[in-house]
């Protein structure tokens, strides 16, 4: 085409007018020639964008058929599809993955976008659970469930609440959770329903177990040897009847026999109290709390105690303003126990210690650590020391770590225990 122009040109400057003639036409159809090779890149291009808009990664542009100028362009294209078809199967498996394990946990999963509230996802086990086989939008589940569904949209991100579903006339305790994720500048909620029930029973078996063993122990402990004595009083009480002469000594007998039953029976029913006791604490009177005030206020209750039986206590506390929501006279009587408890433990120790600290973890939680240098726990019973009764010591009534760890209960916190045997131990309070 340049070659041709420059020719023409170069007739109008000669003025050589019949070869300007002759080399039109061939001007027009090259010119003619160009339009259609870029319309065709054009079609081709608009061909390659519908592929892609529709995802037809299976359409193959001919390469060797192709003019010369179109071959590159069609090569390009097939290669892009080919990535493309790679990246879409990946992606499909990966879905279909998904897909069949989210179908088959136990656990049920519902997601909804949190602006418009429409479900993108529930899955087979939450149907199951909940007796729902559809959810266009979470609002709907007011109608059905009202208070599922407020306690799901109360649900902070990464949360946890224990609910209560009613399936065939059968309560269910199930275990919520919370997580967002955002996709394409849309905030999604992902909640997550876990069937507890079965773990809970389990639980609550094993610890009446451990409770009924140890107060069948007890119990049996007090009772054998009142049976014995009593049968031993029915034998003095007839031979007394028989012989009169030993009738006075025969009524001491027996009055020691009673005073010893009276005595154990008093026992038996102390023991039965102070398991009443172990379900009188069913509210916390929360307030804001100061912990240095808290810690000094146990210091001056233990203070005789610890200097009678030469006892170092040190109390860290490197923020002093560091306050909890909690019931101040509570968690005092779990700090007396807890003190009780290191006091005896470093009882027999060279330079006993026992140090007090507090502090703020990375969570946020507030974490009270009570550290004893004393004879520590073994691991035979560590595992036991929070069941109610148990105590290795010898007048222990084992009621004292219990009621520490309902008092945590109650303030949505837990107690733990660490212990090296003997290096001492350390009972962390977490709020």
């Amino acid at each position: 085409m340049f070659a041709v122009l420059l020719l023409l040109s170069w007739g109008l400057v000669k003025q050589w007018y019949l070869l300007d003639l002759l080399l039109l036409p061939i001007i027009a159809y090259l010119f003619y020639d160009y339009y259609n090779y870029h319309k065709k890149a054009q079609k081709e291009i608009e061909q390659f964008v519908e592929s892609v808009h529709y995802r037809d990664f299976s359409r193959y542009f001919e390469v060797k058929r192709a003019p010369a100028e179109l071959q590159p362009f069609r090569s390009g294209f097939n290669e892009i599809n080919s990535t493309f078809k790679v990246i879409s199967r990946e992606k499909e498996t990966q879905y279909l993955h998904l897909k069949t394990i989210l179908e088959i946990v136990d656990t049920g999963i519902l997601s909804y976008d949190i602006e418009s509230g429409e479900v993108l996802w529930m899955n087979e086990s939450l149907k199951n659970l909940v007796h729902i086989p559809y959810l266009k939008t979470i609002h709907s589940l007011e109608k059905r469930n009202s208070q599922l569904y407020k306690q799901i949209i109360a649900l902070a991100v990464g949360d946890n609440f224990v609910s209560t579903i009613t399936k065939e006339k059968n309560n269910y305790k199930i275990l919520l959770s919370a997580t967002m994720f955002e996709n394409e500048n849309k905030k999604y909620k992902l909640i997550a329903f876990q069937n507890i029930n079965e773990a809970l029973d389990e639980s609550e078996s094993q610890a009446w177990q451990k409770l009924l063993s140890v107060m069948t122990h007890e119990i049996m402990n007090s009772v054998a040897p009142i049976s014995s004595l009593a049968e031993t009083l029915k034998s003095r009480i007839h031979e007394s009847v028989q012989q009169e002469g030993n009738s006075k000594e025969a009524l001491n007998d027996i009055e020691i026999g009673i005073n010893t039953i009276k005595k154990r029976s008093e026992g038996l029913l102390k023991f039965t109290e102070t398991y009443r006791s172990l379900s009188k604490i069913t509210k916390a009177n929360m307030a804001r709390v100061l912990l240095i005030e808290l810690f000094e206020h146990v210091q001056h209750l233990m203070q005789p105690s610890l200097e009678q039986k030469k006892i170092n206590l040190e109390i860290i506390l490197r923020d002093p303003f560091l306050s909890l929501e909690a019931d101040a006279s509570l968690i005092e009587q779990v700090l007396i126990n807890l003190l009780l408890n290191a006091i005896d433990a470093v009882a027999d120790r060279p330079n006993p210690k026992i140090v007090i600290t507090a502090e703020v973890r990375s969570n946020g939680k507030i974490a009270i650590k009570i550290m004893d240098n004393g004879a520590g726990i073994s691991s035979e019973v560590i595992d036991k020391i929070f069941i109610p009764f148990f105590s290795t010591k010898k007048t222990g009534s084992g009621v004292g770590l219990s009621l520490c760890k309902q008092v945590m209960m109650l303030h949505k916190g837990n107690i733990q225990v660490q212990s090296l045997e003997g290096e001492g131990s350390v009972f962390t309070l977490v709020f």
